[in-house]
């Protein structure tokens, strides 16, 4: 019987070192480091990923000079006690298997006063992409300091264990800063013709070569901006590569998307097509004669992967956040289980967003993430004794608590009073280009039907229910509902908002699961700056609504902003028509429109719209937590329920809550 995957479970050579598939897990910043040296946390993430198969782990970013700190959890610069600590991670990661690669890395003009405390170093002395400082252009003297850099942090990760380095010139960092003609306008040695823009990585990479050896790996990473006129196009790209490869400097070359000029493309939602790094490795390819290609940027999946090395476009594919959802995904892809894989649903959320806001990353449906050294990584202990649990409810929070319930061994009943599982989660599957996560909840059905846990539909349970279910534990997982008091934020004072009877006002959720008609002009009241909102005005526009956006806040998609996703999001509902006043809030509903409150003038203006749909905070359902309070079983409530919150923790707590029975 032929393999499902047969291109991306084939072996490869890279310098010296076979593959043992074509399945990277590349380069990205966990930002697990504690006081800049790698732990057991760190240590434990890798590790994972190589226990479930990966044939290569880039490991994250090690700034090469103090100008180049990026992040609170960055390593130790120019610093060789972090050796013995980057030994254990290299360990782990090939004692399973794998080959360990580091990335080396310096952002140049794009530096974090507040993490470096250090001035922004460029070529040319160009602004900071990054915070709103300035750089200055390098001396002679700092260049060399830097290429010396880049050569002793490779010297480490040998020294570590590594099996190579990455040097990394994607993103518009300070590598394609000196190769691009717009961030470098120097006039000397380093500037100019093609020779010498690329002098300085070219200096980089032969020294590195020369200290380290023949078989020790040197990768190379870029990316493309196609929307930027100033940065570098793909072909030429492909000519700075090939005098690159031409040299014998570089074993491999990993292609990927966006930068700092583009930011929203370095890390693609699912607003973006897949596979976006596909077409510059497909050029690159074409380019090289020797280094092997790597694809990258929003290949999710294993059949993805298998189409891109099937086309030929590259060598190998790096699946990051793929792997990040299902540290496993390579394991089950090669044992014919991809339907068994977890699949990334693109929101950025939990890696980019916590990253983005200086946290150690973890995952909106692996709340393991992160935490393997505290919970594993999806391979469940079997619990020392076996107890009957009832879960009440089936959005996230409950599907994760009845799955890992049954993965330990325990006797799971899930009782769901809809007609379908998902909660409201489901609903937020049902907004434009969201389908992963319906997605999900197919692939939670799937595993729930395997595990053998009973799921009764249609069933709604009050507490005069619990004894017929003769179970030993109550996990509450009923979510949360939408108030019917208008209450905004910013007008703490007023509980009720003036006009409600007048009827036409809608929440989200009602608007979603089509329990209501909205009128031809809605007016929508986003208070949380999220996906309630801003899909749902996605899904209205559409469908022919007028839509105006009300918002408290100075921009629609506040919250989005931490997942890249706020700016194409706003240029997709500006495309559809749809309007917007930031800034403001309702003092009265009229039945034909509303009067709102400038925040910033204090004055009063009336808008007219067929209804109001309003994206405000939810509420618990505690009825039957409060019902419970005296039982006699065990009782935990999780998720909405305990208190409104996004769906990384319902997820979180569904899993720590099985955990502990």
């Amino acid at each position: 019987m032929s393999k499902p995957f047969p291109h991306l479970f084939s072996t490869i050579q890279l310098a010296g070192h076979r593959l043992r598939n074509r399945i990277v897990f590349g380069a990205h910043t966990a930002n697990m480091s504690e006081g800049g040296l790698p732990g057991e946390r760190h240590i434990a993430y890798y590790a994972e990923r190589a226990i479930g198969g990966a044939a290569m782990i880039v490991v994250e970013p090690m700034p090469v000079h103090p100008a180049a700190v990026l992040t609170r959890g960055n390593f130790r610069p120019s610093d060789d006690s972090v050796i013995p600590h980057f030994k254990r991670v290299a360990e782990a990661i090939k004692g399973h298997g794998a080959v360990a690669v580091q990335q080396l890395y310096h952002i140049g003009a794009h530096g974090d006063s507040d993490n470096s405390y250090h001035p922004h170093w460029s070529p040319s002395g160009l602004p900071s992409y990054h915070d709103s400082d300035g750089s200055h252009a390098m001396s002679e003297a700092e260049i060399w300091e830097t290429i010396d850099g880049f050569v002793q942090a490779a010297r480490r990760c040998k020294e570590a264990g590594f099996d190579g380095v990455e040097v990394w010139a994607a993103y518009l960092c300070l590598v394609d800063q000196f190769w691009t003609p717009w961030s470098n306008s120097r006039v000397d040695d380093w500037g100019g013709s093609i020779e010498n823009r690329t002098r300085f990585s070219r200096e980089i990479m032969t020294r590195i070569r020369a200290l380290c050896g023949p078989d020790f790996i040197i990768g190379l990473a870029i990316s493309d901006e196609p929307d930027h006129s100033v940065a570098l196009t793909r072909d030429e790209l492909a000519e700075i590569v090939a005098l690159h490869d031409d040299l014998g400097l570089v074993d491999y070359v990993t292609c990927g998307s966006g930068g700092y000029l583009d930011f929203h493309k370095l890390m693609p939602t699912f607003l973006y097509p897949e596979k976006l790094g596909v077409d510059l490795a497909a050029t690159i390819k074409r380019a090289v004669k020797n280094a092997v290609v790597i694809a990258e940027s929003h290949i999710r999946t294993p059949e993805n992967a298998e189409t891109v090395l099937g086309e030929g476009a590259a060598d190998l594919v790096s699946i990051v956040r793929g792997q990040i959802a299902d540290p496993h995904l390579a394991t089950k892809a090669n044992e014919g289980r991809a339907g068994d894989i977890r699949g990334c649903i693109s929101c950025n959320q939990m890696c980019w967003g916590r990253r983005s806001r200086d946290y150690w990353i973890s995952c909106l449906i692996n709340p393991s993430a992160g935490r393997e050294f505290e919970w594993g990584g999806d391979r469940f202990t079997r619990a020392a004794n076996r107890k009957k649990v009832l879960v009440v409810g089936g959005g996230p929070a409950g599907l994760e608590a009845a799955r890992v319930a049954a993965e330990r061994g325990h006797s799971v009943v899930l009782a769901e009073a809809a007609s379908r599982l998902g909660g409201n989660f489901l609903l937020a599957g049902m907004q434009p280009r969201r389908a992963q996560i319906l997605d999900l909840i197919g692939w939670y059905e799937r595993q729930l039907a395997s595990l053998g846990v009973d799921v009764r539909l249609n069933s709604f349970v009050d507490s005069s229910d619990i004894p017929q279910f003769d179970v030993d534990v109550v996990i509450l997982a009923t979510g949360s509902y939408a108030p019917e008091t208008g209450f905004q934020k910013a007008l703490p004072a007023v509980a009720v908002l003036p006009g409600l009877e007048r009827g036409n006002v809608f929440s989200i959720e009602a608007v979603m699961a089509r329990q209501v008609r909205p009128g031809k002009r809605v007016l929508l009241f986003d208070e949380g700056g999220g996906w309630r909102g801003g899909g749902t005005a996605w899904k209205l526009a559409e469908e022919g609504h007028q839509v105006t956006m009300l918002s408290p806040d100075p921009l629609i998609g506040k919250e989005l902003q931490r997942t890249t996703a706020d700016v194409p999001l706003r240029h997709i509902l500006a495309k559809l028509g749809v309007n917007w006043l930031l800034e403001v809030s309702i003092l009265e509903w009229h039945g034909n429109g509303a009067t709102l409150l400038d925040h910033n003038t204090g004055e009063r203006r009336f808008v007219e719209g067929d209804c109001l749909v309003l994206a405000t905070t939810n509420m618990s359902m505690t009825v039957l937590a409060e019902e419970l309070r005296s039982s006699e079983h065990r009782v935990i409530s999780i998720g909405d329920c305990a208190a409104p919150r996004q769906a990384p923790y319902a997820f979180y707590e569904g899993r720590k809550a099985a955990l502990e029975l």
